[in-house]
């Protein structure tokens, strides 16, 4: 007979795998996930990101690195009981720098996509975004189709490439798209008339466009919505539901209220 239950429960336990219906976050695969352990022995989570993506993360006008992300990094440090080293990073590597040990999170304006996940372990999404068009106030461009008569500007291994890459409009302006390392240099050059437009996170334009207020406008037409995650090493099961508990937990005390009103003006904002 307990052979027999023995059997039943083994083939339970395979159905609760297959169907992923036994519990909201990952389990690791691995009995010797120290992830966690090896995080707190460092006193300290290294965030990689990239310094020139406000309001998430950037140099302020002291140099001093700030942002949402930040914010909401050091927040979960302090519920886990360790510091947090903002480390700047080449976005375009962001995986490899992930993968080879120099830093333990990409943290950033992450965009969670498909492609990402067969690279990297996410968090929970925490914060919406869109892929818009911002154009300069008085441009002759009014919808997501005129882009194509001029230069259109946009950050190398972004989401707004992969974005503009599975649009109908793609073949019309392929020839068209000028790379950026990041889209504050894609943005001076909108403003000075180099290029006629950029395609950028909304959370990132719309805040651009409150630091210059009448210079820039936002087309109707998007490239889609999106959400941000956090990216973690795929074997690093622990240390990502250790991170994600202490989001829960921000969220719940109010802390997570506070840095959204304090990047957005608004509560309620980080998912």
């Amino acid at each position: 007979m307990k052979k027999i239950i023995s059997i039943v429960l083994a083939a339970m336990l395979v159905v609760c795998m297959v169907l992923s219906g036994c519990g909201t976050q990952p389990t690791s695969n691995n009995a010797e996930d120290v992830s966690l352990d090896t995080i707190k022995e460092a006193g300290k989570i290294v965030v990689g990101l990239d310094i020139a993506f406000p309001p998430m993360g950037f140099q302020d006008e002291n140099n001093e690195i700030v942002g949402l992300d930040v914010d909401l990094a050091k927040a979960v440090g302090e519920v886990l009981g360790v510091e947090v080293e903002l480390r700047p990073i080449d976005w375009k590597a962001k995986e490899l720098e992930l993968d080879g040990g120099k830093i333990d999170v990409i943290w950033n304006g992450y965009t969670i996509t498909d492609e990402r996940k067969e690279k990297v372990l996410f968090s929970d999404p925490y914060l919406a975004n869109k892929q818009i068009v911002i154009v300069k106030a008085d441009s002759d461009i009014k919808a997501k189709a005129d882009i194509a008569g001029g230069k259109v500007g946009l950050q190398t291994g972004s989401t707004a490439e992969d974005a503009i890459k599975a649009d109908a409009i793609y073949p019309e302006i392929e020839k068209s798209l000028m790379m950026y390392d990041d889209n504050n240099t894609a943005m001076m050059d909108l403003e000075a008339g180099r290029i006629a437009s950029v395609v950028v996170d909304e959370v990132v334009g719309k805040y651009y466009l409150s630091k210059h207020e009448g210079k820039f406008r936002i087309l109707d037409e998007d490239f889609g919505s999106e959400e941000y995650g956090i990216g973690f090493r795929k074997a690093d099961v622990a240390f990502r539901n250790a991170v994600q508990e202490a989001i829960n937990t921000l969220k719940e005390n109010g802390k997570a209220d506070e840095i959204s009103l304090k990047w957005f003006g608004q509560e309620g904002l980080i998912l």
